[in-house]
């Protein structure tokens, strides 16, 4: 996907055009076209601190300068209450999302090329500059890191806690804003100059269309100088691993041979559908040994019931039937009487929902996708016979009963549409003369969502699966 240089420097048209990068672990950079943060969640390093969860937010954003024959423009745009400063996006002459989210500036005479990346499976995330084509004079870029250090759906405050510290060596800096958080570790090959100072009352217009609170403070412990000529790059490296020394290029490049040498490719030709193929592999992350499905971003872990529904999709259509393997027998051991944590991460008895509609639907996938792959409908049986209800109970009886439950739940969560589904299956796929308990129950929530008298057996659609 490109954006040309007008929308781009339309702001907001900018603004609601976002980008994703994500780490495989649960932790991400994002933001906007525009490069102002419009949401809490919008940061550059959100590591996942119990991978795919507990996520916290160490570098929200950069703070970025070019100065050119002794005049200076902008390349990063925040949004203050009121204000618009600095105006970066005015200078944006294009933005791809392929391989990774790249853009380009062009002013005063010279034109720049910034790319960002998450390396696959590393607290990591790379950000380069490079100058494309001549300059008519000496090109410095200045580039200040905004840092937090919070629960990513929190919100920073300026205190007095800071430590305001830096530890330096050549080409690397440490900070550690708080003890109860990771140290950010910075690679470089500019020059670092210490200055902490804060950057206050952020404005995020996403979340106060959300009525909820809006505004931040970012510190910033200093800047990072870079003198850019002809084919040098700038670079920037973020990571709370604790290195030594990395090969930033290096790191680049193999990331680079990984998406490119992906075995899973779309079977068309058309470029969006392309572009969705790819970005599937967004929500496949890992959990302990295995792997897990994300059910969004950018605030959802793994659910259950997102999670077998989303398979089918992601994995078998995909040809990633290791994956889907995994991912269905990581569940398995959760498996209660039918039912699946719906956080798998909190795992009270209040946080269950109803797999049935959702198995069926991955049964089906898989009679269709599996054909090379025989070990996923293998680890499906394994899923679905791993519960500890044994002959003393009526198996249909028990799903049925399952069934209703969920229904009840998700009646009181206010989706309807998701019950009405699971009523009609109850309605629809049990002999009223054996389960009268459970079909007349269905009836009667049935013609609770619709008025007197229209109940009738007419199969809704979106009670196929």
């Amino acid at each position: 996907m490109t954006i040309d240089s007008r929308r781009c420097q339309d702001l907001d048209r900018a603004l609601s055009l976002e980008w994703l990068e994500t780490n495989g672990r649960g932790g991400y950079a994002s933001g906007t076209v525009a490069g102002a943060n419009t949401r809490r969640y919008h940061a550059l390093l959100l590591v996942a601190r119990r991978p795919p969860v507990d996520r916290v937010v160490l570098v929200n954003h950069l703070e970025e300068s070019v100065e050119v024959g002794g005049q200076s423009f902008p390349l990063s745009t925040n949004l203050y209450s009121g204000a618009i400063h600095p105006e970066g996006y005015r200078y944006c002459d294009g933005f791809s999302a392929l391989p990774w989210p790249t853009w380009r500036y062009a002013s005063h005479g010279i034109r720049l090329e910034r790319e960002l990346l998450c390396p696959d499976g590393r607290d990591m995330v790379v950000v380069r500059w490079r100058l494309l084509g001549d300059a008519p004079s000496a090109v410095v870029l200045r580039v200040r890191p905004m840092l937090s250090g919070r629960d990513f759906h929190a919100l920073h405050q300026e205190n007095a806690g800071v430590r305001s510290q830096a530890t330096v060596h050549e080409g690397r800096v440490t900070w550690q804003p708080y003890d109860a958080l990771p140290a950010v570790l910075a690679f470089h090959n500019g020059e670092y100059h210490h200055g902490p100072d804060w950057y206050r009352h952020i404005h995020y217009r996403i979340e106060r269309e959300r009525g909820l609170d809006h505004t931040e403070d970012w510190w910033s412990p200093g800047e990072c100088e870079f003198t850019l000529t002809p084919g040098s790059v700038a670079e920037l490296l973020f990571t709370t691993e604790q290195l030594e020394s990395v090969d930033v290029a290096q790191v680049v490049a193999a990331e680079r041979r990984r998406r490119a040498e992906c075995p899973v490719s779309a079977p068309t030709d058309d470029a969006l559908a392309q572009e969705l193929w790819a970005a599937s592999s967004a929500y496949l992350v890992r959990r302990g040994n295995g792997q897990t499905v994300i059910a969004g971003y950018p605030w959802f872990a793994d659910w259950g019931r997102d999670t077998f529904i989303a398979l089918p999709g992601l994995c078998l259509v995909t040809g990633r039937y290791d994956v889907a393997r995994q991912v269905i027998e990581a569940f398995a051991s959760h498996v209660s009487q039918g039912m699946v944590p719906k956080y798998r991460h909190c795992q009270s008895s209040g946080d269950v929902e109803t797999v049935l509609s959702a198995a069926k639907q991955l049964q089906q996938s898989a009679d269709t996708h599996v054909v090379p792959a025989p070990d996923v409908p293998k680890s499906l049986d394994r899923f679905v016979t791993r519960q500890p209800v044994r002959t003393t109970v009526d198996p249909k009886a028990l799903a049925a009963s399952c069934t209703l439950q969920a229904a009840r739940t998700s009646l009181s969560a206010g989706r309807e549409q998701e019950a009405e589904q699971l009523l009609y299956a109850v309605v629809l796929s049990y002999p009223e003369s054996d389960y009268t308990f459970y079909v007349a129950q269905a009836r009667v929530w049935i013609e609770e969502l619709h008025r007197p008298g229209t109940l009738d057996a007419v199969i809704h659609p979106i009670s196929t699966f």
